[in-house]
């Protein structure tokens, strides 16, 4: 299997690493990743501006960093350096992305960098995979996150992966070397508003600004049989995602008001 790896919190970050680690045996491994974290930078994309790319070796693995957001990333790897590195017409079998450092579940699916970069790969042709990890009041156990990790992509890779297939892993709270294998559960994303405010503060020159206050994982409600309540209840959630926005069931009654 050929594997192009990528994220949203740049190259260095520990998630990228651990994940690199767990992932070695189940094929080649190419790693084009954000010069700079880019979290919750979405599916932005550069223009006007050109995409330097920097040969970059970790303590972990040889890859390209590229100074742009994760969607960049998977542009510029399947269309360049991909066939560059593996020949003309090449693409991986699969590119994951991750593993992030916080939950990519409910409406944070659309803000997620992590999840614009597996997005990006689909609308491209190769089958993705988002990698994310529920962060508590204690550092992560990278590793053990990383060996749990591994399992939920091996359940996943067993199963064919159409082309065009995006698939959103979230695993719960790890923060001990003896967490013991959370069960998997296949669930909705949650789509209700996140519940997270602003706290109105005053500069030392005397304006105003807003601080973004709460943890990310706070929402007007959650949703039975949601990847969130999967989360709070220590299950590790796949959720199958698609990238077509058309609302289908308004579809045919806009299509009558305009014959």
């Amino acid at each position: 299997m050929r594997i192009l790896l990528t994220n949203d919190d740049g190259i260095h970050a520990p998630g990228i690493a651990t994940l690199h680690r767990a992932i070695r045996g189940l094929g080649s491994i190419d790693v084009v990743a954000p010069k700079d974290v880019q979290s919750a930078t979405g599916h932005g994309i550069t223009f006007h501006r050109p995409l330097m790319a920097y040969p970059t070796v970790t303590g972990d693995f040889e890859g390209v960093a590229i100074d742009g957001r994760p969607a960049d990333c998977v542009k510029v790897a399947l269309r360049s350096i991909w066939p560059e590195r593996h020949g003309a017409g090449s693409s991986p079998d699969v590119v994951i992305s991750g593993m992030n450092a916080g939950a990519n579940a409910g409406v944070n699916v659309i803000y997620s960098g992590t999840v614009a970069a597996a997005v990006e790969a689909a609308f491209l042709g190769v089958p993705a995979i988002a990698v994310s990890l529920y962060l508590g009041g204690r550092a992560p156990c990278w590793e053990r996150a990383g060996e749990i990790a591994r399992v939920a992509l091996e359940a996943v890779l067993r199963h064919p992966l159409d082309a065009h297939r995006v698939v959103n892993v979230n695993l719960p709270i790890i923060e001990t070397a003896d967490a013991p294998m959370p069960p998997i559960r296949v669930v909705r994303m949650n789509t209700a508003a996140g519940a997270d405010g602003y706290e109105r503060r005053v500069s030392p020159e005397g304006r105003h600004y807003y601080w973004p206050a709460g943890s990310g994982m706070a929402f007007a409600h959650i949703a039975g049989g949601s990847d969130v309540e999967a989360l709070d209840e220590r299950c590790i959630t796949i959720t199958p995602l698609r990238y077509d926005l058309t609302d289908e069931a308004t579809l045919s009654a806009w299509q009558t008001r305009f014959p």
